[in-house]
């Protein structure tokens, strides 16, 4: 698992399959192969049943109204989407063959055990958990490291969540901004929280996104974030409860792309000049007679110039020396020497 030693100086990026697999684990398996070329450094998936998350109820409080999934009662939407636990042992070896690491989501318990036994290690917690904190205290009691999603949550409910992993002795944990709309609309995902969530929580910030596209994610990139997830899928034409919103690995090869162009063009808090701008330096402008100037001839305007190239003093000292004396005859486009200015 390389999320910490990625994050020092790079983005870690996430191909989360959810329900993309449409049932065949044929899919899951091409899904992985495909997002380790298009760039992954890591595939995650999701650990539960219908029957750990909710139950079969027919209530009106159990029915989805509008979105993706109007119309579903949440044991059906779960039941449909469900990676089955049989498949994960070799959904995660094939990530150890494709050379991405192996993440899951769990949803009780009974999921943390079971991907415990399989040897993972590390946690997602999903946005609509982030309030389960006897789930959260357990999977972070596990010792390893822990990403939460922070959809929904208010200020407390993270700060709270935080505090259950370190009840734990867990510090090794990463918060992703996330807005819980599938898909999610511009206006509606506030990335500009990210340097504040940073500084606030004092933890690696990263982004979960359900948005189309890759501007989001390489947004977030240039605000701070330090991982990001996105739903991918081999076609959107194959149906499942998450195509709607996932990247087809085409789109999530050049998300990855322009990710890592992201993190190029941000490069590192400094003023030190690159070896491209040093080389350039002989381009600046800088003081040169600009007709010839005979030894004890005051430099004037007329006679002296800022130009290019910078062969010359500075123009900072073009006042200094207006009206002094030339000590030695100049050429015409002759640089003015340093030592005019004893």
């Amino acid at each position: 698992m390389k999320l910490f030693e990625k994050i020092k100086d790079s983005v870690y990026i996430i191909a989360e399959m959810s329900a993309n697999h449409a049932g065949k684990i044929e899919h899951a398996f091409r899904i992985i192969e495909e997002a380790a070329k298009a760039g992954a450094d890591c595939v995650k998936i999701q650990t539960y049943t219908a029957d750990t998350l909710t139950i079969d109820c027919d209530r009106a409080e159990y029915k989805i109204k509008g979105g993706l999934w109007d119309g579903y009662n949440y044991y059906q939407l779960y039941k449909e989407a469900y990676t089955p636990w049989e498949w994960q042992p070799e959904l995660k070896e094939k990530c150890r063959e494709a050379g991405v690491d192996f993440l899951s989501t769990p949803f009780d318990r009974t999921a943390v055990d079971f991907l415990e036994r399989m040897g993972t290690e590390f946690y997602k917690i999903a946005s609509f958990e982030l309030v389960d904190i006897p789930l959260i205290e357990y999977t972070a009691g596990k010792g390893k490291p822990v990403i939460i999603s922070c959809g929904m949550g208010s200020v407390e409910e993270i700060e709270e969540a935080l505090d259950a992993c370190r009840r734990q002795k867990n510090e090794r944990i990463v918060l992703l901004k996330c807005c819980s709309q599938y898909p999610a609309r511009y206006e509606d995902m506030n990335l500009s929280v990210i340097p504040d969530m940073k500084k606030r929580f004092g933890v690696p910030i990263g982004l979960s996104d359900h948005s189309m596209g890759s501007l989001a994610p390489v947004t977030a990139v240039a605000l701070g974030a330090k991982v990001i997830e996105k739903h991918v899928c081999l076609s959107r034409k194959i149906e499942n409860p998450d195509a709607g919103f996932s990247m087809e690995m085409e789109e999530f090869a050049k998300m990855a792309e322009d990710v890592r162009s992201a993190e190029k063009l941000l490069g590192q808090p400094s003023y030190d000049l690159t070896e491209h701008e040093k080389n350039g330096l002989h381009a600046r402008r800088s003081l040169a007679a600009v007709r010839p100037i005979a030894q004890g001839e005051p430099f004037t305007a007329e006679n002296v110039r800022s130009i290019r190239p910078a062969s010359g003093i500075k123009p900072k000292y073009y006042q200094d020396i207006l009206g002094k004396r030339a000590k030695k005859a100049y050429e015409f486009g002759e640089p003015v020497l340093k030592s005019e200015l004893d």
